[in-house]
């Protein structure tokens, strides 16, 4: 078999991307150094990384981070990993309480990936959402709320990668501004709604963050006919217990993180008392 020789480009992209997982941020100048390449060639391949949504410059400092959309590369390990584990009992039981469909969807791209629903057993489901369905960003509940929720940086790398996806690049500067106010009352109310049109009904969703300090982890949902249950009904039978839901999941999470860091800190601390 021929062997294929490594795309340097590539290599080098992924080399720049390593040492800014390593930091909290870096100059041209220190990634070059890390890196070893000239600043001419490493400013490029920062800002060809900032083109496809990966990076951003941050304007306070002129440094470059990771964005948001980092996470899709390890889709399905860390996210699916927590949600089985943590939140499936959880919302388990809020869909036997609330008796409509509940789901939790994460970061996946640009949309939002379903990771755990509970609804299979639940008569009042319109439709099934399936582990795996994929929703927009931008026109669905859990997709709005999650962006409202997301650090500035962050939020404005997606809107800016979604709008070159659908070839929107040159949107008026008005309808960027209405989307952001849109998205800063999402956040001051604490959820989100949308209405998706099924084959027998109007399917209302409401959503809202699960949330762990100034991080969003993911979107909890819960969804049901206009027609059995007017917004505003919707919104005061179960806007409370979706807070108090996505409450015990992040403080569950939390507390296993914390765990998790006093067991690993364990051999490190013993050893420096016997040493």
């Amino acid at each position: 078999m021929e062997s294929t020789r490594p795309i340097r480009a590539l290599m080098r992209g992924l080399d720049a991307l390593t040492v800014l997982n390593l930091r909290d941020g870096a100059t041209v100048s220190e990634v070059a150094h890390e890196i070893r390449l000239p600043r001419t060639t490493v400013y490029r391949i920062l800002e060809t990384l900032c083109n496809a949504g990966f990076v951003f410059r941050d304007a306070a400092d002129d440094r470059y981070r990771l964005t948001i959309l980092v996470r899709a590369l390890s889709d399905g390990f860390d996210d699916e990993a927590w949600v089985t584990q943590i939140a499936k009992p959880f919302i388990n039981n809020l869909c036997r309480e609330v008796v409509w469909p509940v789901s939790i969807a994460t970061l996946s791209g640009t949309s939002m990936l379903v990771r755990e629903s509970a609804d299979h057993d639940i008569p009042s489901a319109i439709e099934h959402s399936a582990v795996g369905f994929r929703a927009p960003l931008l026109t669905s509940a859990p997709g709005r709320v999650y962006l409202a929720n997301s650090q500035a940086p962050q939020r404005d790398t997606l809107i800016d990668v979604l709008a070159r996806s659908t070839k929107e690049e040159d949107r008026p500067a008005r309808a960027r501004a209405e989307l952001l106010r849109m998205l800063a009352d999402i956040k001051t109310a604490g959820y989100a709604t949308s209405r998706r049109t099924r084959r027998l009904v109007e399917e209302v969703s409401i959503s809202v963050p699960v949330l762990l300090l100034d991080r969003v982890l993911a979107s909890l949902t819960v969804r049901f006919a206009d027609s059995a249950l007017p917004l505003q009904s919707g919104l005061e039978r179960f806007l409370p217990k979706l807070r108090q839901c996505a409450g015990k999941i992040s403080a569950t999470f939390s507390e296993q993180q914390a765990e998790a860091r006093t067991k690993s800190a364990t051999p490190n601390h013993a050893l420096r008392i016997f040493v």
